[in-house]
């Protein structure tokens, strides 16, 4: 067991893979077909070839093999024929699953949610981004590993001897990945307070910030290019980007902004990765706007709007001001933009440019919204400071009078809290 780094690519190169999409009667059937026709595009993304694909819809779960012994024999069958080297479901399996359907298939057996860490690591570059997936890949293999080797264990039977060293080789591989795990948290936490000093100093210098966040190769990166100027790595694929990319962009009568690229979301997405990608989410949590960039020319664009949706609900995100930016304006067919009905949106395309100007114009108008109608009054003895306001906020109407001057201004709340001995 592999305890000190990246467990590697569970997946080589152009491996061929039968994909397993499975639900409950309970479910709908159209939504598991779109999950299962998600999981090949993973799979193409990992770098394997799917050579064959089986749907199986159960009145309950199998707790020995997730799926009915019939089904499972008619897999291993096509395993030998298509002499496929993987199996890979798009549902969780417990270690004891995973092993005994290993055993009967006779190669490798993955999930969904191992298939994903696996891109991750596949896709990391920087140090942070190769300990958040790392960190992943640790706490989703804890639980397998304690299944597998409670499976393992029961088949000794009982009596003396049976189980002492099992469970003493069990607890040395849970304390030495909770080491690894507690070792790994403490860098991350330093990365963390990095970031979190980055943005302190962009408050203070009262800088406005946009994070974009949208289902994965919604075309975020590419977005970001265009508005910035920058080079950031563009891919037609699912998790291009993991680590945050932070750019300048100008902004039409408006201040110099900042924006970040995070990471995609996408459904089932497994909740191992949201607990190591916590520092980059920050950014998207501290950020003064939200871009959600959206794929118009997709045919699954309202069921990925959802699941980002419900992401920005579970993170607590609902109450900052969202622009909904349709991209792939260019690709998709002209009544999809009927077909939506968010405000405030802008139909764009990143790749040939149309519609970032009035992207640019909304997201000026958004900072004017961050902005505070505010009522300050200066005595005569301190109308000077009035010059001083002028260079930090925009000054809509003064009106002087026998005592002094009231101004009705705009200001953010900091700007506002070092004004706060004139404010009416």
């Amino acid at each position: 067991m592999n305890t000190n780094g990246n467990q590697g690519n569970l997946l080589n190169i152009q491996e061929k893979v039968i994909v397993v999409g499975v639900g409950l009667k309970s479910e709908s059937l159209a939504e598991i077909k779109e999950n299962l026709f998600e999981l090949e595009e993973l799979v193409f993304s990992a770098g394997g070839e799917v050579v064959g694909s089986v749907l199986q819809i159960l009145a309950q779960w199998n707790p020995a093999t997730l799926i009915g012994s019939g089904k499972a024999e008619e897999i291993r069958l096509m395993v030998e024929e298509l002499k496929a080297s993987a199996v890979i479901f798009d549902h969780h399996l417990s270690g004891v699953q995973g092993r005994n359907l290993q055993n009967l298939f006779k190669v490798k057996v993955i999930d969904r949610n191992q298939l994903i860490l696996d891109i991750f690591a596949q896709r990391a570059q920087t140090f942070e981004g190769k300990l958040q997936v790392e960190l992943a890949q640790m706490l989703d293999q804890m639980p397998r590993m304690v299944d597998a080797w409670m499976g393992s264990l029961s088949r000794l039977g009982g009596g003396i001897g049976t189980r002492g060293p099992g469970e003493t080789a069990l607890e040395i591989d849970r304390r030495r990945i909770r080491e690894r795990v507690s070792l790994i948290k403490k860098k991350l936490e330093s990365v963390r307070k990095n970031r979190a000093q980055h943005r302190s100093s962009r408050r203070r210098h009262e800088v406005p910030s946009f994070a974009m966040i949208g289902y994965t190769n919604s075309g975020k990166s590419s977005l970001l290019n265009r508005l910035t100027g920058s080079q950031v790595l563009v891919k037609n694929q699912v998790f291009a980007t993991l680590d945050p990319t932070t750019r300048k962009v100008f902004l039409p009568n408006g201040p110099m902004s900042v924006v970040t690229d995070t990471v995609g979301f996408i459904r089932k997405l497994p909740p191992q990765l949201i607990e190591a990608f916590k520092a980059t989410l920050e950014e998207s949590a501290e950020a003064d706007i939200l871009l959600h960039v959206i794929d118009l020319s997709s045919p699954s664009m309202h069921r990925q709007v959802e699941v980002v949706e419900d992401l920005i609900h579970e993170f607590g995100w609902d109450k900052k001001i969202i622009i909904h930016v349709f991209n792939k304006v260019d690709i998709a067919t002209v009544d999809m933009q009927f077909k939506v009905n968010k405000f405030p949106r802008v139909f764009v395309s990143a790749h040939t440019g149309q519609g970032l100007d009035q992207l640019k114009t909304l997201m000026t108008e958004k900072i004017g919204e961050l902005q505070m109608d505010t009522q300050l009054f200066f005595p005569k003895a301190s109308e000077y400071k009035i010059f001083d306001l002028s260079r930090e906020a925009l000054i809509l109407k003064k009106e002087p009078n026998s005592e002094g001057t009231i101004c009705y201004a705009q200001l953010t709340a900091n700007i506002l809290s070092r004004w706060k001995e004139f404010l009416v």
